[in-house]
């Protein structure tokens, strides 16, 4: 395969999704919206701002309609070093969003020779969600949280998207999916600004769990099967995803603080 040549004025340089619409590779938008088409919706996902910087969490379900079509889909991917990006939305569409945007940020640092300040990476997730917006209106909708620490200003920072690519900066949290409603008011009544990572860590799987006892296309922990949500660090140290033992032991310490509280009730 040989590489594309461009004149002078029609170079797109480091932008990649400009570099795929050039040579032809952007990839299609389906034809009708009568077209009937399984869609795989994934929900919940969180993103809270902490000491060290962002705490971004997602559940494990996806859904067709009202059957469960998949346990265990990943919602929160690493971006590049510090930065992530959690999915909601066609679950479809959403993750091949990610895996160009992995290579947009990718592509612009090769050939930049320097990493994308993170308002521009906000920026370019948020013009590729409005170049989904021909597909959302045909039920492709795409909705991502994205979050990073900051290199510059050292402070986390997250950002929310609506489908027509409004990217809309949060100083304490965000929640996307079908979820959101009951996800936004567990944290809201339990963010506290400058609170450690462990403690936002606490604050996002109580705020899963207790989405997933109210919200049917959100999956809770799955004790049997060994499918915890995922849950991620973004700091100074960059993107961390935290280790499903410790994701097991804060849900099941979650579980022992319930029991404990409907126990004193009684």
């Amino acid at each position: 395969m040989t590489l594309p040549l461009f004149e002078a004025g029609g170079d797109p340089g480091p932008n990649f999704a400009a570099l795929l619409s050039v040579a032809g590779l952007t990839p299609p938008v389906p034809a009708s919206p009568t077209d009937q088409l399984n869609i795989v919706h994934a929900t919940t996902v969180v993103a809270i701002r902490c000491s060290e910087g962002v705490v971004m969490a997602g559940d494990r379900r996806a859904t067709a309609g009202n059957l469960i079509s998949h346990r265990s889909i990943e919602k929160v991917f690493p971006a590049d070093r510090h930065s992530g990006v959690a999915i909601a939305g066609a679950a479809g569409p959403a993750m091949e969003m990610v895996r160009l945007f992995q290579l947009q940020l990718e592509h612009y640092e090769k050939v930049e020779g320097k990493a994308l300040s993170l308002d521009g990476k906000a920026n370019q997730l948020g013009m590729m969600v409005r170049n989904n917006l021909p597909a959302a209106l045909q039920g492709f909708a795409v909705v991502p949280l994205f979050a990073g620490y900051d290199t510059t200003r050292d402070v986390g920072r997250l950002f929310q998207y609506d489908v027509t690519g409004g990217r809309y900066e949060e100083r304490e949290y965000a929640v996307m999916g079908s979820g959101s409603l009951h996800a936004g008011t567990v944290i809201k009544l339990g963010y506290q600004p400058n609170a450690s990572t462990d403690t936002m860590i606490d604050l996002a799987v109580s705020a899963l769990y207790r989405t997933a006892e109210e919200d049917a296309a959100t999956g809770g922990p799955d004790l049997v099967r060994g499918i915890y949500p995922v849950v991620a660090v973004l700091s100074v140290d960059g993107f961390q995803r935290v280790e499903d033992t410790e994701v097991e032991h804060r849900f099941r310490d979650l579980l022992v603080s319930l029991n404990n509280e409907q126990a004193n009730t009684r």
